[in-house]
């Protein structure tokens, strides 16, 4: 959500910021912007994507070796050229670009009305650069003390980067509760929301903590904190491949990272699981597994697609482990009064590891004393700095918006902590164990195969592309799955779809069913299997079109059902892994039919660091 780029160095700075900028997209966004010095400040900046910001500048050949860039997704004020970013202070001395909320934006704005500041935008973001000018004018000191000064009386998040009309030879970047990264090149220094725009230039970073502020020169750099104490800076190897930030011969980033899964769930293991041998070894996990094996009960917190993984953690825990799970929305878990109890084991769940609401759940429960273990992707994200201990995905980069091989990365190495948390335990026979930690491993076998489907699921696509609504409907491992296949066509087809245990359609759902409602089933053998037969029937019965994903061999659905996706025989508690590949995949074809952006659906990004 949101993304910042800043450059110093010895280069020309335009073209970096706007290749950063097509690096960041992936976040989403609604309008761009660049701030660069050319004998004064310059802002240009565009409502829409960053070819209109490219086109705007045109053949304006920037001399500046310092500047800075934003890719907007609108919180205060609506999506337009006025509110995008870079915004100037009022005297245009200063201009900034900001990640993130400043919550008391309007107190602040009505004092500095009644000094007479004036503003040309609706957003939080002027206000706060205004700010810092008054306080710059009225304290007389230096821009680095006014930033500090201001961020005292801020509420809310923030990252920001500050340029200066009277200093063209320093940035100023701060943050709290909104991800930056400091990249340090051979004579050059970056900024950014996260790595990507920085690998094809630097593997060296420094990931800013909260409330402290780095002071950018064009021959050092240092970091302070809020209460002006110096901080010593600890520079960090980023491994990332510049491969890995391209589509590779792919039309879309989602269906590339649809196509990788394979290979992302088998890094997922790599190193962890030895099937041959019976051995599973979690590093990440190490200090807290025995506190995990005889925790009373766990708390699962996540949001969206993260979310539905810990659903189908939370079965597995609870069948294999015999321990109380709560999987909670993250977004609701830090508005309540939760009881939380010295010991609990909370599991945070973040693809980006910086989900706000998440990282304010960790906060509270951390409060309390819980024990808290991170699943998250990118190394180095805010999450896996403030757990206790915690499992990387090791799925790589994922940058469309809508998820898919982080989904299966998480059920991944969630399944591999059950196990290991069951075999610690004792809840769980050898023979048991190693028949899963077998079965594990051949899911990248399994997930191609279903791959190899593609051509079957765009045909079905094409027959449901206009449809108006869906409802898919899964019992037991596959009700989270049958959410997920919903979440991921509402995300980017703009259709209307629910997910729900097939045995709840007859408690509401079932008044929607006719000729014209496709019914998708996660209709796979396993324990449930008798009574999805029976919903399927139902569902026909009403005239409902049912589309069903079921076991390779299955003859007695596909005589039932209008359109069959056959996927592997698998042990039903690792069945998800596989069987919401072809959900994905029937997403993405009817998104495309419809002419839909399927790496950047409208309104959504792909990391939210704002409430």
């Amino acid at each position: 959500m949101c993304g910042i780029v800043a450059y110093l160095g010895n280069k020309p700075a335009a073209p970096i910021i706007i290749n950063g900028l097509k690096r960041l997209e992936y976040r989403g966004y609604d309008s761009t912007g660049i701030s660069i010095f050319e004998n004064s400040l310059q802002v240009y900046k565009k409502a829409g994507k960053v070819v209109e910001l490219d086109n705007l500048i045109g053949s304006k050949e920037f001399t500046s070796t310092i500047g800075m860039g934003h890719t907007r997704w609108a919180t205060h004020g609506e999506p337009n050229d006025t509110n995008a970013h870079p915004h100037y202070s009022f005297n245009q001395s200063l201009s900034i670009i900001h990640n993130g909320i400043i919550e008391n934006y309007n107190i602040l704005k009505k004092e500095l009305l009644n000094k007479g500041y004036e503003f040309s935008t609706d957003t939080d973001t002027e206000v706060l650069i205004t700010f810092i000018e008054y306080i710059k004018s009225e304290a007389n000191c230096s821009l680095e003390e006014a930033v500090r000064q201001a961020l005292t009386s801020i509420d809310g998040a923030y990252a920001i980067v500050i340029m200066n009309t009277n200093n063209p030879d320093q940035l100023i970047a701060a943050r709290k509760g909104s991800p930056m990264v400091l990249g340090v090149g051979d004579g050059e220094y970056f900024v950014a929301s996260d790595a990507t725009p920085l690998i094809e230039h630097t593997n060296e970073v420094v990931y800013l903590k909260d409330q402290e502020i780095a002071v950018i020169d064009r021959d050092k750099f240092r970091i302070i904190n809020i209460e002006d104490e110096e901080q010593t800076p600890v520079i960090q190897q980023v491994e990332l491949e510049l491969d890995a930030l391209e589509k590779g011969g792919y039309d879309h980033f989602m269906l590339k990272e649809i196509f990788e899964q394979p290979n992302s769930i088998a890094d997922s293991m790599r190193g962890r699981v030895d099937a041959a041998n019976g051995n599973l070894t979690l590093g990440g996990i190490r200090e807290y597994s025995k506190a995990l094996a005889n925790s009373k009960r766990i708390i699962i917190v996540a949001c969206g697609t993260s979310w539905h993984s810990g659903l189908v953690a939370e079965y597995m825990f609870e069948e294999y482990c015999r321990i109380p799970v709560e999987v909670e929305y993250a977004s609701e878990f830090r508005y309540r009064n939760p009881v939380i109890n010295e010991g609990d084991i909370v599991i945070a769940i973040s693809q980006s590891g910086e989900t706000a609401d998440t990282m304010a759940a960790i906060e509270l429960a951390k409060s309390k004393g819980a024990i808290i273990l991170g699943v998250v992707n990118v190394v180095g994200s805010s999450i896996s700095r403030v757990t206790h201990e915690g499992a990387y995905l090791h799925t790589g980069p994922e940058i469309g918006v809508a998820s898919t091989k982080a989904f299966t990365g998480q059920l991944s190495v969630l399944i591999q902590i059950v196990l290991n948390v069951a075999r610690i335990k004792g809840t769980i026979t050898e023979s048991k164990f190693k028949e899963l930690l077998t079965e594990l491993s051949t899911i990248p076998v399994k997930i191609k195969e279903v791959l190899e489907s593609n051509a079957q699921i765009e045909y079905i696509s094409d027959l449901f592309k206009d449809a108006h609504n869906f409802l898919y409907l899964g019992r037991g491992y596959n009700f989270p799955v049958a959410l997920e296949g919903a979440l991921k066509l509402k995300e980017i087809s703009y259709i209307h779809a629910e997910g729900y245990p097939a045995a709840e359609m007859k408690h509401g759902p079932i008044a929607l069913i006719d000729e014209k409602m496709p019914v998708v089933f996660i209709a796979t053998k396993d324990s449930s299997y008798e009574k999805v037969v029976s919903n399927i029937q139902e569902v026909k019965a009403r005239k409902g079109v049912v589309i069903a994903i079921v076991t390779k061999g299955d003859q007695l659905i596909p005589a039932m059902a209008d359109h069959v996706i056959e996927v592997p025989e698998c042990h039903e508690a690792l069945m998800p892994l596989v069987s919401v590949i072809p959900l994905q995949l029937l997403s993405y074809h009817i998104a495309i039919m419809r002419g839909c952006n399927v790496d950047q659906p409208r309104n959504l990004a792909k990391s939210v660091t704002v409430e």
